[in-house]
């Protein structure tokens, strides 16, 4: 059960501190919709006067948005790492990628290592779970599901390595990566071969998390940003060398369409005249 009866203390900081608890570990995330009013009372064991006191604290805190008629929400806790400025700043700099590039690699290094020590079964059920849903969706050749499991992976990898702090903080920096601040993940997955790669690469990491081998599964962590950094640079290179070509297209074929008028006057082959035949003229 998502909430058990408060044993003692049947307050509102008791039904409050669940509440907190679940988001807090990652239970519930932000968009989730609470259980409706009876039902939440019930499974918290307050009266529904005490948990609209504790929903209304929670509120104020910017854990849970109200809806009218429409229920309760996790709020947006996650939140963002970079003020949009900055955001729309670092999209204008594409080297602020390189940074961005080697902060995760470190993080999801440890990350893997960790979950390789801490995962439990559940953990691995989720991830394999994932993995399947990845290997179904790439058969169906659809990368935008691809894409989404892209995440839904590396964020499980986060509860599984059972570090509070680490697991929202990859949160929000997987969310500067779905807003597409760094690079187009949708161009990524588009590539068949980059698809076939990363789901080897996430089927690499799982086995090494399932084996409970911190050092194989950093590994396979680091090799699968490596890869994805290449690739990444491969692909916006191959895009912006289109974008060149398309634009020598588009004139050449303009030029066509003017036709003999709009090209300059051929040059006249004897612009010199001959000594040796200037009287014959």
């Amino acid at each position: 059960m998502l909430f058990t009866p408060v044993s003692q203390d049947r307050t509102a900081d008791a039904a409050i501190r669940q509440v907190e608890l679940a988001i807090l570990r990652g239970i519930l995330r932000p968009g989730d919709r609470l259980p409706g009013e009876r039902d939440l009372a019930e499974s918290l064991g307050v009266s529904r006067p005490i948990l609209r006191e504790a929903l209304k604290a929670l509120e104020t805190r910017g854990l849970v948005v109200a809806r009218p008629g429409g229920g309760t929400y996790v709020g947006d806790v996650v939140g963002t790492v970079y003020s949009e400025p900055m955001a729309q700043l670092i999209r204008r700099h594409p080297e602020a990628t390189e940074g961005y590039f080697e902060y995760r690699r470190e993080m999801e290094a440890w990350a893997s290592a960790l979950a390789a020590e801490r995962a439990t079964a559940s953990d691995i059920a989720t991830l394999t779970a994932i993995v399947d849903a990845m290997a179904l969706a790439h058969q169906d050749a659809d990368p935008s599901e691809e894409t989404r499991l892209d995440w839904e992976f590396h964020t499980a990898i986060g509860e599984a390595a059972h570090n509070l702090v680490l697991l929202h903080t990859l949160r929000a920096c997987y969310r500067l990566v779905q807003e597409n601040v760094f690079y187009d993940r949708a161009r990524l997955f588009a590539v068949p071969s980059a698809r076939d790669a990363l789901l080897a690469q996430h089927r690499a990491i799982l086995a090494a998390i399932a084996g409970r081998d911190p050092a194989k599964a950093r590994a396979a962590a680091a090799g699968h940003i490596d890869y994805v950094e290449t690739a990444v640079r491969a692909v916006e290179l191959g895009h912006a060398r289109e974008a060149v070509a398309r634009l020598r297209l588009d004139q050449r074929e303009a030029r066509a369409r003017r036709g003999p008028k709009g090209q300059r006057a051929a040059p006249d082959p004897t612009p010199f005249a001959d000594p040796a035949t200037e009287d014959l003229r």
